[in-house]
């Protein structure tokens, strides 16, 4: 009776995801006189991330991607239209993000691991907890190190790393606080195309093991399509979204992907789409 009962019961509808990031109509002036002129960085921005999920920012030099990463930390609030980030209104710099950029940016005088425990120090609870549970810590920041390759360099300092291993110690310094976002501002830029490789298959690997959101800024339009469940490309400034572009390639993917023709074929309606920005 019970298993007719539940048989004829109606399935429960299922709720929709809130967005983790969520931009509704944002248009930023980088201050008031700009706005009244009506000269914006970017404008009428509206875009969505499922929780979990990875995109990319795509787009001409000065297209005002990384204004969007400053909006999206809070490190500039919108003039316009609203930035929510895990169903909250960003007023001012968030405290759960990590960040990389092109440049390392490893202080000189500390060792590798001590670099990558930075962030500890600085953010609670792990501030005010890292005394007393300092060995725990030290051993996440040793696992992180070892999951990336650089397992034996814990004690080297930045000097005696090669670019791709300090951008190795940057990505587990912006991950070491578990933070819900990951924000990635060109970070694989000023490496060869060999490493630059090497840390997609990092970067994949550490984000389909968590899966915090991530957003990626990049001029390499390969990069995003390997990386990105969704890549946007942005209009010469004032930035706007010209494109959204869902990357519909089974995971895991792997390096000999990017030499399939259905790669091929959505970097090249994306290098198309931005062609045609930089023509108009």
């Amino acid at each position: 009776m019970m298993a007719h009962l539940a048989e004829s019961m109606p399935a429960a509808a299922t709720a929709p995801v809130e967005p983790f990031v969520d931009f509704n109509r944002v248009w930023l002036a980088y201050d008031d006189a700009l706005a009244r002129q009506g000269e914006f960085a970017v404008e009428d921005l509206s875009l969505q991330a499922a929780p979990g999920e990875f995109i990319a920012i795509v787009g001409p030099s000065g297209c005002g991607k990384s204004t969007f990463m400053k909006l999206a930390t809070g490190l500039r609030p919108a003039t316009h239209g609203t930035v929510k980030v895990a169903g909250q209104k960003v007023s001012g710099p968030l405290k759960q993000v990590g960040m990389a950029f092109q440049a390392p940016t490893l202080l000189p005088w500390r060792t590798t691991l001590d670099n990558v425990m930075l962030p500890l120090e600085i953010v609670e609870p792990y501030r005010s907890t890292l005394r007393a549970r300092r060995d725990e810590y030290v051993d996440r920041a040793r696992r992180l190190l070892h999951t990336v390759g650089l397992g034996g360099y814990e004690d080297k300092y930045p000097w005696q790393l090669s670019g791709g291993m300090q951008q190795r110690a940057s990505i587990c310094r912006a991950l070491i606080h578990q933070p819900r976002m990951l924000l990635l501002d060109e970070p694989f830029g000023a490496l060869d195309a060999f490493t630059r490789e090497e840390l997609w298959c990092v970067l994949r690997d550490l984000w389909q093991a968590q899966r915090f959101n991530v957003i990626l800024v990049t001029h390499d339009l390969r990069e995003a399509v390997f990386l990105a469940d969704t890549v946007y490309v942005m209009s010469q400034r004032p930035g706007r979204i010209l494109l959204r572009k869902e990357i519909h390639l089974p995971r895991p993917r792997d390096l000999e992907l990017t030499y399939t023709e259905p790669f091929a074929g959505l970097v090249h309606a994306l290098r198309e789409k931005i062609g045609h920005v930089r023509q108009h």
